[in-house]
């Protein structure tokens, strides 16, 4: 593979969700009636959303199948009921959550708060298709401490440079970079909230913080 760096800006994500339910959405792929060959998938990662729910609102319970779900919650609470495995809980920021899907999984998620709820939600193939499906809820995740999704064969780190911190890229054959907050250099070129790089054979990359930042960077098998 060349080396690449393929920044993809805020603006550009594809609208989605029902905004007279409470619920809007911006997705990064293909998804849904959002369909562009090009940008279907990078490496396992299928998706990445930058979801907002209104309170009360939220998605009723529906199937997932052959796909490891990874969500990071930025503000308010989400509820999580999963209907497969009996789960139920509430996830909050600096919480991990999982849903492995397996062969089949059934779940509902929520704001069931009086606040907006904004959250990002990260699909990735797994190596194999196929099990029974899992759950899983890391409560805040430390910067820096990576949480390994070992199905899709990825590892996740949440950094949080400071202003003016540089922090290395992991080095990996693809890395998968989204902004939650704040603003930063990469190899030239400016980011912000919502935007993101998909990242291929690069080396020794580091990122400068212009403001305090919480970054998704995911370490992705070739």
């Amino acid at each position: 593979m060349a080396p690449m760096i393929d920044v993809r800006r805020a603006a550009d994500r594809y609208a989605g969700g029902d905004p007279e339910a409470g619920i809007t959405t911006r997705h990064a792929f293909s998804f849904g009636s959002f369909y562009d060959p090009e940008n279907i998938r990078f490496g396992p990662v299928l998706a990445c959303n930058e979801e907002l729910l209104a309170p009360g609102s939220g998605f009723d319970e529906h199937p997932h199948s052959h796909t490891e779900i990874v969500t990071w919650v930025v503000e308010g609470e989400l509820t999580h009921r999963d209907s497969t495995t009996g789960h139920t809980g509430t996830v909050r920021p600096g919480d991990v959550q999982r849903l492995g899907s397996g062969s089949g999984a059934r779940h509902v998620e929520r704001n069931d708060g009086d606040r907006p709820l904004r959250f990002v939600q990260m699909w990735l193939a797994p190596l194999a298709a196929g099990g029974e499906p899992s759950y899983e809820v890391v409560r805040g995740l430390a910067d820096g401490t990576p949480y390994e999704v070992p199905a899709a064969g990825a590892v996740l780190h949440v950094l949080r440079p400071g202003a003016g911190e540089r922090v290395p890229v992991p080095e990996a054959e693809r890395v998968y970079l989204h902004v939650v907050h704040g603003d930063l250099r990469l190899d030239g070129a400016e980011l912000g909230p919502g935007d993101s790089a998909r990242i291929t054979a690069e080396k020794g990359l580091e990122v400068t913080a212009g403001s305090p930042c919480e970054l998704l960077v995911w370490e992705l098998p070739a």
